[in-house]
């Protein structure tokens, strides 16, 4: 298989994801601004959408969008525990956690990364996210992981967008448990691991 990704972007979610999972995987580097790999080929040619996590497998079926990569991967792996079976409530819990990562936190994420974002709609922006992390962290003061008793595709996403908080100067100040989270999922072999492979801290 092959993933195509870009340092520290989402698609460190996916990446996380195929390491729990034990899968083989080579990694293609993206540059997201002008839609290249690293050796000059077009992106827009593998992946149409032009965003990672892209995942090429090996019967070239292409899967892109990264809560679709992380099910596949999990569904495929159903050893590592990343995702409950189908039917399974816990399952459930875990893809109702996916959507609110995908959609309440990395997505309201977007207008702080945008060049073109007015510079007084910024604060309304980080007040937004500041306290949709106090339920993240509500939710971590009486559990490890974020959707239950076990690591699960869900903590793979939390981790990689909880990432950028700092990097847009967030106020985490009173959020000590995202702070231990944060410190549990880094100590993770494979997270560990992948986040050497794209080269970042």
């Amino acid at each position: 298989m092959k993933l195509f990704y870009k340092p520290g972007a989402c698609s460190l979610a996916s990446h996380i994801t195929l390491r729990e999972a034990g899968k083989e995987v080579s990694l293609l580097s993206v540059d997201l601004m002008k839609k290249r790999l690293e050796n000059g080929d077009d992106f827009f040619a593998i992946n149409p959408k032009g965003q990672v996590p892209a995942l090429l497998l090996d019967d070239s079926t292409l899967i892109t969008e990264g809560v679709a990569i992380m099910q596949y991967v999990a569904d495929n792996a159903p050893e590592s525990q990343l995702l409950a079976p189908v039917g399974a409530l816990p399952r459930y819990k875990t893809l109702e956690w996916l959507n609110f990562i995908a959609t309440e936190l990395h997505k309201g994420f977007t207008p702080l990364f945008r060049p073109d974002t007015p510079e007084e709609y910024k604060p309304s922006v980080r007040a937004l996210l500041e306290k949709k992390l106090q339920y993240v962290n509500d939710t971590l003061s009486h559990q490890a992981w974020i959707s239950g008793a076990h690591f699960t595709v869900a903590d793979a996403y939390l981790f990689t967008v909880l990432r950028w908080a700092r990097a847009v100067k967030l106020n985490l100040a009173e959020l000590t448990h995202i702070d231990d989270y944060m410190a549990r999922v880094a100590a993770r072999p494979a997270v560990a691991a992948a986040m050497a492979a794209e080269g970042i801290a």
